[in-house]
C-alpha cells in the first residue's frame, strides 16, 4: 500500500516541479480538505489538474485518504475515475505503483478490451517506479498520462467516438 510519506512527496513533487511537458493548476482542497465534486467522505492531500502542453489532454490527480489508506486517484476532466493507484510492489529494492487494467463493462466485450490492450500496449498490469527526486516527477506524470490513454482506448474499443 502507498505510504502517507510516499503521497505527501508526489504531491509537493508535482506542486513544485517546474516541467517542460505539463502544466499544472493546484485544485481547491480548502472546504474540509476535501475537493469539491470528487469522491465523497475521503480526504484529500492535494489535487491537480494536469494538462498536456501538446496536445492539451488533461487529467485531475488526486491524492487521498481514508483511515491509513493512502492513493492517488487518476480523474478525467468530467470526474470518471480512470485509475485508482495503491498497491505498491519493491522490485530490486524500489517502489512501483502497481496497477491492473480490468474492464468492467456490461456489454459482453471485457475480454476483448483486454486483449485489444495487451496486443497494443503490453502487459495487462503495469509497474510504474516511484520518484525518488523531483527530477523524475515529469517522467512519473508521462507514465501516468499513456496509462489512462491506453485505458481509455482499449475502454472504447467497438464504440463509436466522436
Amino acid at each position: 500500500m502507498l505510504e502517507k510519506e510516499q503521497v505527501v512527496f508526489l504531491a509537493n513533487g508535482i506542486e513544485q516541479s517546474n516541467l517542460t511537458l505539463f502544466d499544472i493548476k493546484k485544485l481547491d482542497t480548502t472546504v474540509k480538505n476535501f475537493l469539491p465534486g470528487f469522491q465523497k467522505g475521503k480526504e484529500a492531500i492535494a489535487g491537480f489538474e494536469i494538462t498536456k502542453r501538446d496536445n492539451h489532454v488533461s487529467y485531475l490527480f488526486a491524492f487521498i485518504h481514508t483511515g491509513d489508506n493512502y492513493y492517488l486517484v487518476i480523474y478525467s476532466p468530467n470526474k470518471k475515475a480512470l485509475a485508482e493507484l495503491k498497491n505498491i510492489d519493491m522490485v530490486d529494492g524500489n517502489p512501483y505503483i502497481i496497477w491492473k487494467y480490468n474492464p468492467a463493462k456490461r456489454d459482453g466485450k471485457n475480454q476483448d478490451r483486454k486483449d485489444y490492450f495487451t496486443k497494443n500496449f503490453g502487459p495487462a498490469i503495469r509497474q510504474i517506479l516511484i520518484p525518488k527526486s523531483s527530477s523524475d516527477i515529469e517522467t512519473f506524470i508521462g507514465e501516468l498520462f499513456a496509462l489512462c490513454q491506453n485505458r481509455l482506448e482499449a475502454d472504447h474499443l467497438g464504440e463509436e467516438t466522436n
